[in-house]
């Protein structure tokens, strides 16, 4: 479990900038190179990438970046720096790439050491060594192959990874104009819930982030999924890197969504039953879309399921686009329902 200890000072001190971070963009969405997780999403992006790592020749380095980044319960902190709030890069993200990326590279060396020795904790690779070592050589390798597959596995999807996050901000800035910080706060459930003073949320490790005053840096990602995600150590300036679904088909409306034999479905990634689906279309979708056995209102669906009515009308959205469930307007009301299709998906034999 996740726990953030949040006052309400450290309310009025959030930083959300509303804009991707370059490296936690290139770290996670490793990690999703190494998983199957949101099969449906990703699989055909994980086709093309896949494709173009060959195309260029950089199997070798991003086999070597998945191994300084593991998808496990611990990756290097010092592979996301703390982003640059408040300033646009080249792309429209937080400090562009090139920066962001020599930060990296500038990372101190009793850092570096440390870190990658919780990484390898049964002794590292020379290569490995050498970057613990802050030599110079193979810190300008490591900053240039994080910028390679930058330029191959998340910048090509620019547009509609930002078309995603305007959507995402306009959804949390109504939550803070109608509500206040509290309506912010609220509007990230059910990833995370407010108890108390605090927000609390799944985590694969039992993980607590006291912010002592610092300002709080939310940062969303397409490439984060399921789970919100911070650093390891808590010393750090404290960064919450936050869900944010694409739309069904953001592969092939990508830049160069063409390339790389990209569709609408992944290959192998088809529900193979009901309990899959909250991996290929998230856990609240999957509830939402359960619960549509019986059509429902907007405000029947946010009861039913402890979520504020905002994010259930945006979850039936997502659903409805997808051709999942349909939604028809009643007098001042919007009653959703479970298509065929979204039947076929949690009965196990979407095709």
């Amino acid at each position: 479990m996740l726990t953030i200890d949040l006052s309400a000072e450290d309310l009025t001190r959030l930083r959300a900038p509303g804009l991707p971070d370059p490296m936690w963009d290139t770290v996670l969405s490793l990690h999703l190179l190494q998983n199957r997780q949101a099969a449906l999403a990703f699989d055909p992006w994980r086709r093309q990438v896949r494709a173009r790592i060959v195309e260029a020749g950089l199997t070798t380095t991003v086999a070597a970046l998945a191994r300084l980044a593991p998808f496990a319960s611990y990756f290097p902190d010092f592979l996301t720096p703390s982003p640059v709030a408040g300033s646009g890069g080249a792309g429209g993200v937080v400090g562009g790439v090139e920066a962001a990326a020599e930060r990296v590279a500038s990372t101190p060396r009793a850092r570096l050491a440390r870190e990658l020795a919780a990484t390898f904790p049964s002794g590292a690779p020379p290569w490995v060594r050498r970057i613990a070592a802050g030599e110079a050589e193979a810190m300008r390798w490591l900053a240039a192959a994080l910028r390679r597959y930058h330029d191959l596995a998340v910048a090509p999807y620019a547009p509609v990874t930002r078309a995603a996050l305007a959507a995402d901000r306009e959804a949390r800035d109504a939550a803070l104009r109608r509500d206040g910080m509290q309506g912010l706060m609220g509007s990230f459930d059910p990833l995370l819930r407010r108890d108390g003073g605090r927000w609390t949320g799944w985590y694969p490790v039992s993980q607590s982030l006291p912010l002592r005053g610092r300002p709080l840096t939310v940062v969303p990602s397409v490439f984060c999924v399921l789970a919100p995600v911070v650093l390891a150590d808590d010393a750090l300036d404290p960064v919450l890197v936050y869900p944010v679904d694409p739309a069904p088909d953001w592969v092939a409306r990508g830049a160069d969504g063409a390339a790389g034999g990209g569709g609408a479905a992944g290959g192998g990634g088809a529900a193979d039953g009901g309990a899959q689906v909250a991996h290929l279309i998230g856990p609240t979708r999957s509830r939402v879309l359960e619960v549509l056995d019986t059509s429902r209102t907007t405000t029947e669906l946010a009861r039913v399921l402890d979520l504020t009515p905002a994010t259930a009308s945006r979850h039936a959205t997502v659903l409805r686009e997808a051709g999942l469930v349909t939604s028809e307007r009643q007098g001042n009301r919007v009653l959703h329902t479970r298509t065929r299709l979204g039947d076929a998906l949690l009965a196990g034999h979407a095709g």
